[in-house]
């Protein structure tokens, strides 16, 4: 993107993105010729679900209705048992799903003039859906407003480029970038490897600015391809849905150039981990943050969420690594963590205090993968914190030097987390028995789908040796 492009991203951001009613979404529609509306929500494993329809039809009926289902769907496509504790709704009722006009956007890769716009989950006599991750995400920020209080977030997301796959059974490649090779080592924060493609994020860039979305930075990571992209501060649920249409944008993009964008945790073998980095702060009625006292140092309630991280990040690994396959990245003597240790300025623990001033001070999970829907993860993250203050936790002395070594702290596998997922009370008064169980039915599901797949390890290890 050109600099006089990117100067003009801030306006265009007030300009492009959201409108105040469905009146002034109307106009906006008109103003630019839609045709078309991508009518969305984010289901548990953040995938976009929903109907497009005509923008006449549209706004005669902004509301839509669709099945319950959508909520207890897997990632393979099945569904829970409907007789165990969390299956779904055996009628399959429909819910009312709303739109929020502020999330209105351009689709910039449509054909024809699209608009898209998320909506929330709503039962027919009005309450939030329970299991709808955007309404989890409120409901935490809800407990967090009813104490005066507004946490801010920032995510950073990590994401490989490959090869176009199309028979699961051989492995991910890098693809190749405008010199006509693929990387073959390890590039951190290389510039002439992110120059590599060039073009593709050229288009990332652009289709960003279209939807009102701003890029704080894109960085090369260390993996083979791996990218970086972090995300300018704010509300929380302002950046989940961020997340959310990021996710969409890189992959488009990346399609537009014969190359896959992949946000799984651990893609490819001997090669680094994806993960989605949470900044987390706490600002009072008046702005202030709540992590640093009048004087400058930290206050009572940095410590205290600290604590809470420690102490309930294990009950919550199941949402931050959502699948078999998140586990992967999380090893000893790799760059993503093993235990909940925290530390100043130390990437090696799962939670890091960055350096800053008073006004920036901030804590930084370093522990989700880059897999795990962003509502979710930052809904669990905030609630680890939430809790660490009302309950006056304190955390464990930081660590100085590696954390690579020290025991893990967190769970191993998945079938593990899910277990301790449902077993935390507080957790449960949180988020409500409603979603914990609904959630657990889910993972189990997807694991239980897993089990079905011969691994090449199972192949090449104990077809002729055991």
């Amino acid at each position: 993107m050109s600099k006089k492009k990117r100067s003009g991203l801030k306006e265009a951001i007030a300009d492009r993105r959201g409108a105040a009613s469905a009146e002034d979404a109307r106009q906006w529609v008109l103003d630019r010729g839609i045709e078309e509306l991508e009518c969305v929500v984010p289901d548990q494993a953040g995938v976009a679900r929903g109907k497009i329809m005509p923008a006449a039809k549209f706004f005669a009926s902004p509301t839509m209705n669709m099945p319950s289902s959508i909520f207890h769907q897997t990632i393979s496509g099945g569904y829970a048992a409907d007789d165990e504790p969390g299956g779904g709704d055996p009628a399959d009722s429909d819910l009312v799903l709303e739109p929020d006009f502020s999330t209105l956007a351009v689709v910039p890769w449509a054909s024809d003039p699209t608009a898209q716009i998320i909506h929330d989950a709503f039962h027919r006599d009005g309450r939030p859906v329970e299991v709808s991750p955007r309404q989890l995400l409120k409901r935490v920020v809800d407990l967090y407003a009813n104490k005066g209080w507004t946490p801010v977030i920032a995510p950073e997301i990590e994401f490989y480029l490959v090869k176009p796959n199309t028979d699961p059974d051989y492995p991910l490649e890098p693809p190749i970038g405008r010199s006509g090779r693929p990387e073959t080592g390890r590039q951190s924060y290389s510039i002439s490897a992110v120059n590599e493609f060039d073009e593709l994020f050229e288009d990332i860039y652009d289709f960003s600015e279209a939807q009102g979305l701003e890029i704080d930075t894109l960085i090369h990571e260390e993996g083979a391809a791996q990218m970086e992209i972090n995300l300018r501060h704010g509300h929380p649920l302002a950046l989940a849905d961020q997340v959310f249409m990021f996710k969409r944008t890189i992959r488009e993009a990346a399609l537009k150039h014969n190359i896959y964008a992949t946000f799984m945790a651990k893609p490819i073998a001997n090669e680094p981990g994806s993960a989605m980095h949470i900044h987390q702060s706490v600002v009072d009625a008046d702005g202030a943050n709540l992590f640093s006292d009048k004087h400058g140092k930290p206050s009572s309630e940095f410590f205290s969420f600290l604590g809470g991280t420690q102490k309930y990040l294990p009950t919550v690994m199941c949402v931050m690594a959502p699948y078999v396959n998140s586990y992967r990245r999380l090893t000893r003597q790799s760059s993503a963590p093993i235990n909940v240790q925290w530390g100043y300025d130390n990437r090696t623990t799962g939670i890091r205090v960055p350096p800053s001033g008073p006004s920036a001070r901030r804590v930084e999970n370093r522990v989700p993968s880059s897999d795990a829907n962003p509502y979710l993860a930052i809904a669990a993250s905030l609630a680890c914190g939430y809790l660490g203050m009302m309950e006056g936790l304190t955390p464990s002395e930081p660590i100085d030097g590696s954390a690579h070594g020290l025991d893990y702290d967190l769970p191993r596998g998945l079938l593990e987390a899910v277990a301790t997922f449902e077993q935390c009370e507080a957790l449960q008064n949180v988020f409500g028995k409603t979603f914990t169980a609904t959630y657990a039915a889910i993972k189990r599901a997807e694991f239980e789908t897993f089990m079905r797949v011969i691994s090449p390890w199972e192949r090449e290890y104990l077809l002729l040796n055991v």
